[in-house]
């Protein structure tokens, strides 16, 4: 592909040089400043503080002059999203692909946690911005020494910074259904008492077994800094992987 094929979209996730305009007056704004703008009001404000007519208010400017930069509202939050994933670099070396994916997942999820507001961004496309390529290909890296197919590598990273976003925003979401200041196992517990009260063990014989064994809201779900939901099914994600690595062996 030429550089004149690069359709514009990409050039402003990369920010290749525009191209320059046939007539009117050269604008004083540019993608980086609308983007880095726009990330700034949802770091401090959530998603909904960055949308169009409050980045145009910020920067002293109409919604319509915004166009010009970011073609469009979801575009606009495709190239946010880039902007704030910046790739991380674990301080622990990792020891083979399952530390190295496990490293990998942990840091895409301090990044989610550190900006809630990441996650609940729509996925409009497949990554394509700089960052998310950098993320993809550290993620590549780790299964370097396996004999997965690229299919599989693919396949695998989809699903762990799937599982890595869901878990985030669903974190986030129970969060903002607490009582300010009730810690996470505490909130399970009242829940999981609740409920067991009202679930009849003939209609929901498992689930009122589950319930009746305290798996909700145990101690042993709590502490840490992670979530232990999240730390559990990392694990079992990566257990199967384990499983389709071994077998690729032959």
């Amino acid at each position: 592909m030429t550089d004149g094929a690069v359709p514009d979209f990409f050039r402003r996730l990369w920010r290749l040089p525009e191209v320059p305009q046939q007539r009117g007056r050269k604008s004083t704004l540019d993608v980086e400043t609308v983007v880095s703008t726009a990330v700034q009001l949802a770091d401090h404000g959530g998603l909904e503080a960055a949308t169009l007519p409050k980045v145009a208010e910020e920067l002293n400017v109409t919604a319509m002059s915004l166009y010009r930069h970011i073609g469009s509202k979801h575009e606009l939050l495709q190239l946010m999203m880039d902007a704030a994933s910046e790739p991380r670099i674990s301080e622990s070396l990792a020891a083979g692909w399952r530390e190295g994916l496990r490293l990998w997942a942990r840091d895409l999820w301090s990044l989610y946690r550190g900006r809630p507001w990441l996650p609940r961004v729509p996925i409009y496309q497949a990554p394509s911005g700089p960052h998310q390529i950098a993320w993809l290909e550290r993620g590549f890296a780790q299964l370097a020494s396996t004999e997965l197919d690229w299919n599989e590598k693919l396949m695998a990273l989809t699903l762990l910074s799937g599982f890595v976003r869901q878990s985030a925003l669903l974190q986030d979401e129970l969060k903002e259904g607490r009582e300010a200041g009730q810690a996470q196992s505490e909130s399970e517990r009242e829940y999981g008492e609740a409920l067991f009260r009202v679930v009849s063990s003939a209609q929901f014989p498992f689930t009122s077994a589950m319930l009746a064994s305290g798996a909700v809201g145990s101690d042993s779900n709590s502490g840490g800094e992670s979530d232990p939901d999240f730390v559990d099914g990392l694990e079992v994600i990566l257990d199967g992987l384990a499983v389709r690595i071994a077998n690729a062996l032959g």
